[in-house]
C-alpha cells in the first residue's frame, strides 16, 4: 500500500543507493494507481474491465452521480480507491444504496475512487521477473471463500484457498504469460 508498494520506498532506496528487490519509482507508482494503470493497459490493447472515474468533488451531488453508476453497469460493481493497497477501502455492491456507502467510505482514503464492472470471473495472477529478459510465472489462482478477496479475506480468514499452479489448460497457461509480458 502507501509508502511501501507504490514507488515511495523504492524512490528513497534509489536516493540513498540502496540495492532493493522488485519494481522500480516508476512502475511501482503506475501499478498503485489503479486508474493510470487501466489507462497504460488500454494504451499497449490489454484488455481492463470496464470502469469509471469519480472525484470526491463528485459525491456532492450523490444523486447524478449514482444515476451515472446505474447507467454504467449492472451490479455487482466494485467500489474503490484508487491508490491503495490490501483491498482497503474496496466494496462489493449489489445495490445503489451500497455503492453510495462504499463511494463514501472509498472516499477516505482518496480523492479518486474507481468504480469497476463486476464479473463473474475466477481471480489468476501471475509474476514477471527479470529486466531485460522478463520471464512470466506459471499462473496461481485465489479462490476466496467471502464474496470477494477483501481485506479480511487476505489478512484475517484462512480459509481462502491459494493454487500454485493454477488449474487452467496449457493454451490459456501459454495466453497469460503473453499478457503479462505484454
Amino acid at each position: 500500500g502507501s509508502f511501501g508498494e507504490d514507488g515511495t520506498m523504492q524512490g528513497l532506496f534509489e536516493l540513498v543507493d540502496i540495492a532493493y528487490v522488485g519494481a522500480g519509482v516508476l512502475g511501482s507508482s503506475v501499478g498503485m494507481d489503479k486508474v493510470l494503470f487501466k489507462q497504460v493497459m488500454q494504451a499497449n490493447q490489454i484488455p481492463v474491465v470496464p470502469y469509471q472515474l469519480v472525484l470526491r468533488s463528485d459525491l456532492e451531488n450523490m444523486d447524478r452521480l449514482l444515476a451515472e453508476v446505474e447507467r454504467f453497469a449492472e451490479f455487482p460493481v466494485f467500489v474503490k480507491p484508487a491508490n491503495m493497497g490490501s483491498s482497503v477501502g474496496v466494496h462489493k455492491c449489489h445495490d445503489l444504496k451500497q455503492v453510495a456507502s462504499g463511494l463514501e467510505d472509498a472516499a477516505r482514503y482518496d480523492r479518486r475512487i474507481l468504480v469497476e464492472k463486476g464479473i463473474n470471473a475466477r481471480e489468476i495472477e501471475l509474476s514477471v521477473l527479470g529486466n531485460d529478459h522478463p520471464r512470466a510465472s506459471l499462473p496461481g489462482e485465489i479462490r476466496p471463500t467471502a464474496e470477494f478477496y477483501s481485506y479480511q479475506a487476505k489478512y484475517h480468514d484462512d480459509t481462502s484457498e491459494l493454487i500454485i499452479p493454477a488449474p487452467v489448460d496449457d493454451a490459456i497457461t501459454e495466453e497469460l504469460q503473453q499478457i503479462a509480458l505484454k
